[in-house]
């Protein structure tokens, strides 16, 4: 994962050189823990308003409350506010829920960080009938962008960050066998599903150059997602791999730090993908860094969107944009 060309990110970039966020709207999916909790517990401290976005009110409650009691032992004043919103991206009907409730209680959007997400599962699928994977990844998270998206190009400086992983380097976009019906590989989904957070990134970038839309990944980060994973699929044998590559994975606050710079900062750049800077990407501090080729292609980009909003479309009769 070497480093693009782009403008130079600062070196050790952490949440300390964060914007102040007062003023600003953000919802983050995937809220209650991880690299969501991280990214809310950052953009709190800094003064925004952060929607936790979780399919769990009972465990987004509990990450309020976590998070409400590290603001005040902080002593800040600064910090912003907290609110819950339920969203099961693998039900579509609960995204327009979710985008129509955003709508209702702000009529705007400053920041919307696509964060959730599932990882390498047993084949499974959505409500509505999609492949887990591509289902929460990609389909729910296009959908809760497009329907959201009047309030984010109504927001002076709105940004979307799509976080994705370093899957997305061996991912394919199997536009003939999207959901894994014919034959289902679950490293092989995620990676689609995760090749496709970048295209959409870079898609929405093209078809909405007055918002800044980048991609972000966390590198080796210690999160729910490994255990959840093997406690999934029984793969024991990835447990040992996990344990041996123990040494390298950072905390979740360190790799929240890439879609945190893609979410606030200064010098992040429209269609920007950044990740950390050490170990082929693996750790360190937040970097540019070039995306999967495919991400790139306009093609790929294009035929994404049309086959996502078709799909979306035909699968749930309340999609629309919010107005």
């Amino acid at each position: 994962m070497p480093p693009s060309q782009a403008v130079a990110v600062p070196a050790r970039w952490s949440g300390a050189a964060m914007p102040d966020q007062s003023g600003r709207l953000a919802l983050i999916t995937g809220a209650n823990s991880g690299l969501g909790l991280e990214s809310a517990r950052a953009l709190l401290a800094r003064g925004a308003t952060v929607v936790l976005a979780c399919r769990s009110l009972e465990r987004a409650e509990a990450a309020r409350q976590e998070l409400l009691a590290g603001a005040g032992s902080a002593g800040s004043g600064t910090a912003g506010e907290l609110e819950l919103l339920e969203l099961d991206l693998a039900d579509l009907d609960s995204v327009v829920r979710a985008a129509n409730t955003v709508a209702e209680r702000h009529g705007r959007l400053d920041l919307l960080l696509n964060n959730a997400g599932v990882m390498a599962p047993p084949r499974q699928l959505t409500r509505q009938g999609f492949e887990l994977q591509f289902g929460v990844n990609h389909l729910g998270h296009y959908a809760l962008t497009r329907l959201l998206l009047p309030l984010l190009e109504a927001s002076a400086g709105a940004r979307v960050v799509q976080v994705t992983s370093g899957a997305q380097y061996f991912g394919r976009l199997d536009f003939d066998d999207l959901q894994g019906e014919r034959r289902y590989d679950r490293w092989a989904a995620y990676g689609q599903s995760k090749l496709a957070n970048v295209v959409l990134a870079h898609e929405l970038q093209r078809r909405c150059p007055g918002l800044l839309s980048a991609a972000a990944h966390p590198g080796l980060a210690r999160t729910n997602l490994q255990p959840a994973s093997i406690a999934a699929s029984g793969a024991r044998f990835e447990g040992t791999i996990y344990r041996l590559l123990d040494p390298l994975f950072q905390s979740a606050a360190q790799g929240a730090l890439p879609q945190l710079f893609a979410a606030t900062a200064a010098e992040a750049e429209s269609a920007g993908h950044y990740g950390p800077n050490q170990f082929g990407g693996m750790r360190g501090w937040p970097a540019a860094v070039r995306p999967a080729p495919a991400a790139l292609d306009p093609a790929q980009g294009e035929r994404l969107w049309q086959v996502s909003e078709e799909l979306c479309r035909r699968a749930c009769p309340g999609f629309a944009p919010v107005a």
